[in-house]
């Protein structure tokens, strides 16, 4: 098995001659105005036979993206709808309607639930996200080998619990940007962080006895400059300073070779 990096949180899978697809984005400037669309992101290699997703905050989840590289009726797992009104779920509701409005068979699946695609086999996992929407985790084996996927997680007690049914990883790719948002509809604004920052990310990837800790969703290919969202300055070097040994950071693009 080999994973690639897509940019931002995306990554690709491949196992057997087959691609499997977490968090695919090509254009984040629904969200993030401003946002240089092909900058900091790259496309998949080619057709995947299925999608996974961890929320459907418009950063993890781009129906028109995943509508191009998979055939009608592939699969896309993702976590349940968000909870309350529309005012609660404003940060959800653009992508559910694109979702419907590109003909996904999107499918809802709960944690701790597997699926088999393929060479592919599939866990959702236990996270918390950080403006209170419906989050999954995944975990990822074929080939003798297992990857983890961590959305933009918080830091949770979980992680033991991961561990303990999954572990040892061959790879773990962990949120490490550390944003702080101030969005209209979380007010008053909170100065914790609403993704797991380096130090974080490396104690994850510690707990879950990660070969390889890979640090993702943050951006250093343009300027990230957008009111509301803070992230850490140099999220790659906190990284390497935590993870030590155990990180291994890729740039957008580039594969990792789990059986190297």
């Amino acid at each position: 098995m080999r994973v690639r990096r897509l940019g931002w949180a995306g990554v690709e899978i491949e196992a057997a001659g087959k691609r499997l697809l977490i968090d695919y984005v090509q254009d984040l400037s629904p969200l993030f105005t401003g946002w240089k669309p092909g900058v900091g992101v790259t496309a998949a290699s080619g057709e995947a036979m299925a999608a996974l997703v961890t929320h459907l905050h418009r950063d993890h989840t781009d129906a028109a993206a995943l509508s191009s590289v998979l055939p009608a009726g592939a699969p896309v797992l993702r976590p349940g709808p968000g909870y309350g009104d529309d005012v609660d779920n404003v940060a959800t509701l653009l992508s559910e309607r694109e979702i419907v409005d590109h003909r996904l068979a999107a499918e809802v699946v709960d944690t701790w639930s597997t699926r088999e695609f393929g060479p592919f086999r599939v866990t959702a996992v236990p996270s918390v996200d950080g403006l209170g929407d419906p989050q999954l985790n995944w975990v990822v084996e074929a080939d003798g080998q297992r990857v983890f996927h961590g959305g933009d997680t918080l830091f949770h007690g979980w992680w033991w619990l991961v561990a303990r049914r999954f572990s040892p990883f061959d790879a773990a790719f962990v949120p490490a940007n550390g944003a702080v948002v101030d969005a209209p509809h979380l007010q008053p604004p909170s100065p914790v962080t609403a993704a797991m920052d380096p130090f974080q990310a490396a104690a994850a990837a510690n707990v879950l006895d990660a070969r390889h800790a890979v640090p993702m969703h943050y951006e250093t290919a343009q300027p990230f400059k957008i009111p509301g969202y803070v992230e850490v300055a140099d999220p790659e070097r906190e990284f390497r300073e935590h993870a030590g040994s155990r990180a291994h950071v890729l740039a957008v693009g580039e594969w990792l070779d789990l059986a190297a």
